[in-house]
């Protein structure tokens, strides 16, 4: 591993902003620490509120990412209110976390890190605790202490696994203090810590120590077989594909059931080596690479008894019996090491492995699902590397229950903010890259849902989907060209969504064209083009999703963008009626369909919505200016004028009644009709 250090760039920086500097290039590093992981600090002279000079730890604050961290993160702690417990025995994980908080420098910031005592007990200046996959690959293995001498001899101290707090803080110190030639500390099972007289030094002390143990990997690794070699065939990428597909949104339901989530597919090279070889079964289930993953990953993954993954409905008959085993099995393992107070949540997997195909992974949002993902990988090299040094070995049972139900660690989950009305939904919406269907792809997204923009113009839904993801977040949208008339198209953009999702919760079908002629005088190829895409393009999306909402059980709505022309036609515009009309009545029959479901359908009928319209072309408004016998610059001022209330009518007010149709606001609301037109008489729903 090569430094990242530039002096350039830190040349001139203050000592907290090093900080930054070093712990920013600690994060950049994936293979040192992941997601949260890991903790850096320092420790400085400060004014205290009385304006005295006082010994100061500067320390990651709990639930920070290294990679992307900044000033504020690292609260200030009083030095001498921590070396005042190095007389201590023993101190309570909540009694820690109370002292900590009466020694803050700044009052209103982040918790400080759970291993706030392990930095402060050290006299060094800088500390850098990172959980880098080599180190654990060393320790992960039933030769642990002899490996980690034959690598490192006496320049590391290491110490057998205790969870983060007061103890295993102690016992650095203690063991720092008798020993103070080495220049890290390994914790078995966890990751190591290395400290210098500058942040440059412990930076590249940690660098160097990892180098080594890349290069003792490497060199134990050459000549052997992974893995023990493929225990299932791993299928084409078009048939995983297809078959993973098939299998999603049934999975999806079945992980849904305590709570619905988020589920993603991954047949990465890496991942199918694994999960289809000979000793997956064995080595999946000693547990994580490092204590930290079981947070988002529990401490095993479900792993699907499977010979062969050919065939869609055997897969998906496999995955039923492992889930099912899986959750007893995990209940079990609840009972068995259970505190007062511990609560079982779900007892579902979170990571689910397909032998021949992949694996899927599930969160409460897409960026959870690809963090327990990303672990995973971690894991898998883990695996492979640490059994080339013997037999892959982790944490026992009780150290991993203690970690995965330990407020501490529970803690740092409580500081994402509550879930919004859609959150955990995924919704699909057709014509999403301008006017209505833009407008309710936003608004879907910010009450948080996991929107597929779909439009014929992909360049269109890929910046909306842009648009989404900049607001709400990574992973929250996906944008996809989809042309309605076209079968080919519309599977294909479906099947898209149910490898990056897992399924569907909602579609929004908006997508439409408008043509104005009288009949006597309209070509065929108008009224069929109409046809094309305002019925029978809304019947293709309607099928589709009807499939991947029956597969899942989960229930869903369908919300049907229409137009006021249903109920009352306009003159000259008989093609695009007659098909919205045809619209309308394929919404209610779904309505009848989808019900032995809890699947919803319901009908939006807008009127002159011209904003950020495609629909309303320069064409188009010359051709219904002349139908209602006026000049084109005046069709939305008639229109306005038109409607009861007098309102222009916006894409966002058509969202607005969307969201309440795909809402559980409706939950008992199928087959129903609004109408979003500010008012017209001759098409009040009756």
């Amino acid at each position: 591993m090569r430094s990242r250090w530039n002096d350039a760039e830190a040349r001139d920086l203050a000592p907290l902003d090093l900080l930054v500097y070093a712990s920013r290039l600690i994060g950049a590093e994936t293979s040192l620490v992941v997601w949260g992981g890991g903790n850096t600090s320092i420790k400085t002279v400060e004014r205290d509120h009385r304006g005295r000079d006082v010994a100061v730890l500067r320390v990651k604050g709990s639930g920070s990412d290294l990679k992307s961290i900044q000033r504020k993160d690292f609260p200030g702690v009083c030095l001498d209110d921590l070396r005042a417990l190095l007389d201590r025995e023993d101190m309570g994980d909540q009694e820690m976390v109370d002292y900590l908080a009466r020694g803050l420098m700044d009052t209103g910031g982040p918790r400080p890190s759970i291993e706030t005592l392990l930095h402060g007990f050290l006299p060094a200046f800088a500390v850098i605790h990172t959980h880098a996959d080599a180190i654990v690959s060393l320790t992960n293995n039933d030769r642990c202490r002899e490996v980690l001498t034959g690598v490192y001899g006496k320049d590391v101290i290491a110490l057998a696994y205790r969870r983060p707090g007061f103890r295993i803080s102690k016992e650095v110190a203690d063991a720092i203090a008798e020993h103070p030639e080495p220049r890290a500390v390994v914790l078995e099972r966890h990751g190591t810590i290395t400290w210098g007289a500058t942040v440059r030094e412990a930076y590249e002390g940690t660098i160097e120590l990892i180098t080594r143990a890349e290069e003792a990997i490497a060199e134990q690794k050459r000549g052997r077989k992974l893995f023990g070699g493929p225990r299932v065939p791993v299928l084409a990428p078009p048939r995983r594909r297809e078959i993973a597909v098939a299998v999603a949104p049934r999975l999806r339901g079945l992980l849904s059931r305590h709570r619905r989530a988020i589920v993603t597919f991954d047949d990465t090279p890496a991942v199918t080596e694994f999960v289809s070889s000979v000793d997956a079964p064995a080595l999946s289930q000693a547990g994580p690479a490092t204590p930290d993953h079981t947070i988002y990953t529990k401490r095993l993954p479900c792993v699907v008894r499977l010979d062969e993954a050919g065939d869609a409905g055997a897969v998906t008959e496999a995955i039923e019996r492992s889930l099912s085993e899986f959750e007893r099995d995990y209940t079990r393992y609840f009972e068995e090491h259970r505190f007062e107070g511990a609560r079982l949540t779900d007892p579902l997997p979170r990571i689910v492995l397909v032998p021949g195909l992949g694996m899927f992974t599930a969160g409460r949002d897409r960026r959870t699902a690809g963090i327990v993902s990303d672990m995973y990988h971690h894991t898998i090299d883990v695996i492979g590397n640490a059994s080339a040094f013997g037999r892959y070995a982790s944490l026992t049972a009780r150290d991993a229950f203690d970690v995965e139900y330990w407020p501490l660690e529970l803690y740092k989950l409580t500081l994402a903010p509550p879930e919004k009305e859609l959150a955990r939904r995924i919704a699909l919406v057709t014509g999403g890259a301008s006017g209505i269907g833009r407008a309710v792809a936003r608004r879907l997204a910010a009450e948080g849902a996991h929107v597929v923009v779909a439009d014929v113009d992909e360049a269109g839904a890929r910046k909306t989907a842009e648009e989404i993801t900049a607001a709400a977040g990574s992973g929250r949208a996906l944008g996809l060209m989809m042309d309605v008339t076209s079968e080919a198209s519309v599977h294909t953009a479906f099947e898209a969504a149910a490898l990056e999702y897992g399924g569907l919760d909602v579609l929004v079908s908006n997508a439409g064209i408008a043509h104005s002629a009288p009949v006597a005088d309209m070509a065929l190829a108008d009224w069929e083009r109409s046809f094309a895409v305002n019925s029978t393009g809304h019947f293709l999306v309607a099928r589709e999703a009807m499939k991947i909402l029956i597969r899942q059980g989960l229930g869903g709505a369908l919300v049907f963008i229409a137009t006021k022309n249903v109920m009352a036609p306009g003159k000259d515009f008989a093609a695009y009626s007659a098909a919205k009309a045809a619209e309308a009545q394929l919404a209610k029959v779904l309505a009848l369909e989808g019900a032995p479901y809890r699947i919803r359908s319901n009908i939006v009928h807008p009127d002159a919505v011209f904003q950020d319209s495609r629909l309303w072309s320069d064409e188009v408004r010359r051709q219904r200016a002349a139908a209602q016998g006026i000049a084109a610059d005046q069709l939305e001022d008639f229109y306005r004028r038109r409607n009861l209330l007098g309102v222009r009518i916006l894409p966002e007010d058509v969202a607005e009644a969307v969201l309440f149709l795909a809402s559980d606001r409706s939950a008992k609301t199928t087959g129903c009709s609004i109408t979003v037109d500010g008012g017209v008489r001759e098409a009040f729903p009756r």
